[in-house]
């Protein structure tokens, strides 16, 4: 099935990937054969994956992480899914 997942780097940045085979893909990150980012920055741990019918709409859930804020990526590894829409909001007060 494929998956949406995100890891956790050893520097406390974050990683996001889609895959149609989550287990060979968490040993190739984990190998340094995953791809160059996660690769510097061993070890990883997985942090969130979400399963999908389609590779499509996974790798469509991936863009969509991907361009999200710290904050908002933690709430999600967190659970904490009330609390996405209230990051997703700009702060124009400054």
């Amino acid at each position: 099935m494929p998956y949406v997942y995100m890891l956790r780097c050893s520097d406390g940045s974050y990683y996001v990937g889609s895959t149609r085979d989550l287990d060979n893909r968490m040993w190739q990150h984990s190998t340094g054969a995953g791809c160059n980012y996660t690769s510097t920055r061993l070890p990883i741990e997985l942090v969130f994956a979400q399963e999908f019918e389609r590779i499509d709409d996974a790798y469509e859930r991936e863009k969509q992480i991907q361009r999200w804020s710290r904050k908002k990526r933690e709430a999600l590894i967190a659970g904490a899914y009330g609390r996405l829409p209230e990051l997703s909001r700009k702060d124009f007060r400054r």
